[in-house]
């Protein structure tokens, strides 16, 4: 069975990983245990180290564009989403809310997790050992270690709620970990994510814009404040993206929101191969009815108002027959290209105008809340919101959160729970949705593993 932390000399474990190599991890790590003591004595065994933090997230685990990501997984598990296919299939499961404790699904999302965090934990020990290295080189790395195990801890805790907050690779204490209340991991992804701040520059590494820099972290912690009620905090962080307009702006042709070179983009995963496009386009995109894994829910797609660009393009009707049924087309690349086109966004600009105006109107400053709000809805092509209470502006905010995050990790899932909506929207429209819902399972064989992670999660 597979326990929160394999059982084997961690050093050597991480770098065993790092031998898979893809385009982020671009040195040759040294292939034997002897020479592991080195690799943070070199900045390009100790920067490829690093990439293959990201690779992870990439690749495995939550942040994965494939059908087991949270992009789709959770437009399933609420209402953007409808699974086709064989009953056995991850996204019924998913689509029907109906999770188990035994999944093996969801044990691997738990363990590629914290795979990722004992990977990113390793990196953070091996830097602070290391005499071999600049000090500016070691603050760039340590800043992005520390804000990709900031990132997983975030989605963990909305996941699962109370659960480890693992900051070492000491995997005697890791395995008998106590869970942490979600308020103190709260602030321990808030910590990670300041310090990773005041270590990083804002400059990016590259034109891809894959790497972590200072307004990355910003980005992240403005969603992390919002999500933890700081309403201040979370438009102050909001408005030092918005205020980088050199840097930072919103695409006024919606089909070009997605493409690499998009300067709405703050994070976003690189491809692992030159021409390899999202692995979201290849799940979401069919190209003949009726669908094979999914399409996006009709609910969905009749909320739409009259006019609003985000329904011609990014939603694409395939018909057969007297039926017609709408897939994402936010990225419009299924397969790979002579050249990548599009690679997998993580946070971009139009977020950080919706948590402003959420922010603000929670403060009560009501037109500075509408007007964030009318710079999405216009360049949608929608009028301005004759929204007026603060009330009616925050239901704005959400149903323009709806409209123009669909299908990107999560979002609708995490904002209808944050604001204690899921009950209301969720259950009139999908049968199997409970309460107990809100949380997944923790996996079986972890409680087994570690009995400090009873009690298992109501409803299961």
């Amino acid at each position: 069975m597979m326990k929160l932390f394999n059982k084997q000399i961690p050093i050597l474990i991480v770098f065993l990983t790092f031998f898979a190599c893809d385009s982020f991890v671009e040195t040759d790590l040294p292939k034997s245990q002897l020479a592991s003591s080195s690799v943070f004595e070199n900045y390009e065994t100790a920067n490829a180290a690093l990439m293959s933090v990201y690779a992870k997230l990439r690749d495995t685990g939550l942040l994965t564009g494939i059908g087991t990501g949270l992009s789709n997984a959770l437009g399933n598990y609420s209402d953007e989403l409808t699974a086709y296919g064989s009953a056995t299939s991850t996204n019924i499961a998913f689509y029907n809310n109906a999770l188990l404790p035994g999944s093996t699904v969801i044990s691997n999302l738990w363990n590629a997790s914290y795979n990722q965090i004992y990977a990113a934990n390793a990196v953070i020990e091996g830097l602070d050992k290391s005499d071999g290295l600049t000090s500016e080189n070691k603050k760039q790395l340590l800043g992005e270690a520390l804000f990709l195990r900031a990132v997983v801890h975030f989605y963990l805790t909305n996941l699962f709620g109370d659960v480890p907050y693992i900051t070492t690779t000491d995997y005697k204490n890791n395995n008998t970990a106590d869970k942490v209340g979600s308020d103190d991991i709260y602030k321990n992804i808030i910590s990670d994510l300041q310090s990773a701040s005041a270590l990083l520059p804002e400059t990016y590494s590259s034109t891809a814009r894959s790497r972590a820099n200072k307004l990355v972290c910003r980005a992240m912690l403005s969603r992390v404040y919002l999500y933890n009620r700081s309403y201040a905090e979370a438009a102050n962080e909001a408005s030092a993206l918005i205020n980088k307009s050199t840097l930072y702006v919103l695409e006024s042709d919606l089909n070009n929101v997605f493409l690499i070179n998009s300067k709405e983009t703050i994070w976003q995963f690189e491809s692992a191969t030159a021409g390899q496009n999202t692995k979201e386009g290849s799940i979401f995109i069919f190209t003949a009815g009726p669908p094979a894994s999914v399409a996006v829910n009709t609910i969905f797609t009749s909320s739409f108002l009259a006019g609003d660009q985000r329904k011609s393009k990014w939603l694409k009707a395939i018909s057969k027959g007297s039926e017609t049924w709408y897939h994402a087309y936010k990225y419009k690349e299924q397969s790979n290209t002579a050249v990548s086109k599009e690679y997998s966004v993580v946070l971009r600009l139009a977020e950080q105008y919706l948590i402003r105006a959420e922010a603000r109107a929670m403060q009560g400053d009501l037109i500075g809340a509408k007007e964030d709000l009318n710079k999405i809805r216009m360049r949608a092509g929608l009028a301005g919101t004759q929204s007026q209470t603060k009330e009616d502006i925050l239901a704005s905010v959400l149903e323009e959160r709806r409209w123009e995050l669909f299908t990107e990790y999560g979002h609708r899932f995490f904002d209808l729970k944050r604001l204690n909506l899921l009950d209301i929207n969720l259950q009139p429209i999908k049968a199997g949705w409970n309460t107990e819902d809100r949380l997944f399972p923790i996996p079986q064989t972890e409680l087994g593993n570690n009995p400090k992670l009873l009690p298992q999660n109501p409803g299961y």
